[in-house]
């Protein structure tokens, strides 16, 4: 029975493999901008996704401007040479286009949806060339915006959940770019002029990549990449960021009067390209990626009773992303919730997943990953990640392959090398707020 079990799910695994490997073609090239293009071909719908992405995420930014990278692209669509923000929506709005801007840690993005057909298409990425190339930065509107997001940031930080991610951060990476974390004083410190020199250095065609998904064809593809950055200055590569360095391990707590207590267990991980990704990634799943069916759960809530929810997971990025853990717990119980996450990871690092734990793994993700890719936007996504970072062309066949192909001895040599307990650093907010005794009888928080 174990036997034809096994075979039946290696026979799904090379179905799922195949479907999605037949799917999904995408085209890669070098615009004559220098920006880098990759382009998806499908005629299911009469739309077109467009993605810009420049390395001008928060990791970009001075260490004592934390929060100009966001400012900058969130301030995009106020206003260019030509039109203001009212103006640039209305004209948004008229073409049936939806517009959108963020950054992230390694990324700034902008991204347009619109109608395939060339009236409503060609005016469209004429807009978002203007909004890219020739933002203004009206005075007026990013003091107003400033102003929102420090009030924001006053609000964010009465909640214990900003408090803990904060504070992971910090604590996982200190000095280095991706422990930046964004203050009132360093807020209240940007002006225009940082914004617009920030644009100017960072939102280059060396530093672009152009990701296109929809109903139009190569050559119409080859023109949109053009247009969309040709008014940019060419620029050069982006500085390379550094490795993070491993933290001793460590406790941190931080005052809040909630009565849960938020928590977050983890250390440097991922990289995007890095040789563990699968094993990580499958292994994972049984950790704490996988829902009630992973151990974490199991420990912590089903045998215990000591938090609704528990999960882990790696978060890739261009240097090492934080591998971490995360629960809710009452005040009271909290160091013994932590106690048996340590145990559970622990164990798992010691001896890894067993076969079946990693059989039903390898279903779930190998079996569900057509579903990240059922839509133009979320194809846009992954085209986006592969292109940014440098992933091969064929990343979205790979994956599936190399995820079906992974052993138990794989999982478990990559844990035991990339997750190191002496490294990891616990962070507490929280629990203050919880007086029940112990002894009270109460039931487990759930």
């Amino acid at each position: 029975m174990r036997a034809m079990t096994r075979t039946l799910l290696a026979a799904c695994l090379a179905l799922s493999t195949s479907a999605v490997s037949a799917g999904v073609d995408i085209q890669q090239w070098v615009a004559s901008t220098g920006a880098r293009v990759a382009f998806v071909e499908t005629h299911a719908l009469p739309i077109v996704d467009i993605q810009v992405d420049f390395a001008a995420g928060s990791a970009y930014a001075p260490a004592a401007k934390s929060g100009l990278a966001g400012l900058t692209a969130s301030l995009l669509d106020a206003g260019t040479r030509q039109r203001d923000e009212n103006a640039l929506a209305d004209r948004f709005a008229d073409l049936g286009a939806r517009f959108g801007a963020g950054a992230e840690t390694d990324r700034a993005s902008v991204t347009l949806r619109t109608l395939s057909n060339a009236t409503e298409r060609v005016a469209a990425i004429d807009l978002l060339a203007e909004v890219i190339q020739q933002p203004a930065y009206p005075q007026a509107v990013f003091e107003r915006e400033r102003a929102r997001a420090i009030a924001g940031l006053k609000e964010a930080q009465t909640q214990p959940g900003y408090l803990v991610e904060r504070a992971f951060g910090e604590a996982v990476y200190g000095d280095h770019p991706y422990g930046r974390t964004t203050s009132e004083a360093s807020l209240n410190g940007l002006t225009r002029d940082d914004v617009v020199a920030f644009h100017r250095q960072h939102y280059t065609a060396a530093a672009a990549h152009v990701s296109i998904v929809g109903d139009l064809s190569r050559a119409e593809a080859e023109a949109i990449a053009v247009r969309l950055t040709e008014g940019l200055a060419k620029g050069g590569a982006p500085a390379a960021l550094p490795a993070p360095p491993l933290r001793e391990r460590a406790v941190v707590r931080v005052a809040h009067p909630a009565a849960q207590s938020h928590v977050l267990i983890g250390m440097p991980g991922l990289t995007r390209d890095d040789p563990d990704y699968y094993a990580l990634v499958a292994g994972n799943y049984v950790l704490g990626g996988g829902g009630f069916v992973s151990r974490l759960m199991k420990e912590v809530r089903e045998k215990r009773g000591y938090a609704y929810s528990v999960y882990s997971y790696f978060e890739p990025q261009r240097v090492a992303g934080p591998f971490r853990i995360g629960l809710q717990t009452r005040g009271q119980q909290a160091d013994d919730a932590i106690a048996v996450v340590r145990d559970t990871l622990q164990q798992f690092i010691a001896e890894g997943p067993t076969q079946e734990e990693l059989d039903a793994a390898k279903g779930n993700i190998v079996n569900g990953f057509g579903l990240r890719l059922d839509s133009n936007a979320k194809l846009l996504g992954y085209v986006g990640v592969i292109g940014f970072y440098g992933l091969p062309a064929d990343w979205l066949e790979q994956y599936p392959r190399a995820v079906s192909e992974l052993t138990v001895e794989q999982v478990r040599d990559a844990f035991q090398r990339r997750v190191l307990p002496e490294h990891l650093v616990t962070v507490i907010v929280g629990g203050e707020g919880d007086t029940t005794a112990a002894a009270s009888g109460a039931a487990p928080a759930r």
